[in-house]
């Protein structure tokens, strides 16, 4: 399982990293993962207002579905248009190019409540047990 120690993290295996003065949010590896293949991702529309903690959109698998959490509150700058027709890149680049949605955050704090990567295995590492 890869993690990225520039991203912080929440328990339910969404990642936020910033970038300039926006922040870049996506579902982990682990996530991806145990999804397993993603056949389908429900964005909000640029212009939203995403809330930390709350569901702001929906990343369907051949398993399941599953509400994706923002890490962060903000308004949606970005959100990634090739995962319209390539769902998949979130399997083969969680951190990378399967990112979801920027954000222009609107409480900075909010990023010292999140996990670092070596608190994010942790949970990981419960959870497989």
């Amino acid at each position: 399982m890869k993690t990225d120690t520039n991203a912080r993290y929440l328990k339910s295996h969404e990642w936020a990293r910033k970038e300039g003065e926006e922040v870049v949010i996506g579902i982990t590896d682990y996530a991806q993962s145990t999804l397993s293949d993603i056949v389908y991702v429900e964005l909000p529309e640029v212009g939203d207002e995403v809330t930390k903690g709350e569901a702001f959109g929906v990343v369907e698998s051949v398993k399941a579905a599953s509400d994706i959490y923002a890490p962060m509150s903000g308004e949606v700058t970005a959100i990634n248009e090739n995962l319209e027709d390539a769902p998949e890149v979130v399997n083969e680049d969680a951190f990378g190019d399967g990112w979801l949605i920027k954000i222009k955050p609107s409480d900075l704090t909010e990023w010292d409540t999140l996990l670092d990567s070596e608190a994010y295995n942790k949970v990981v590492a419960e959870e497989q047990h």
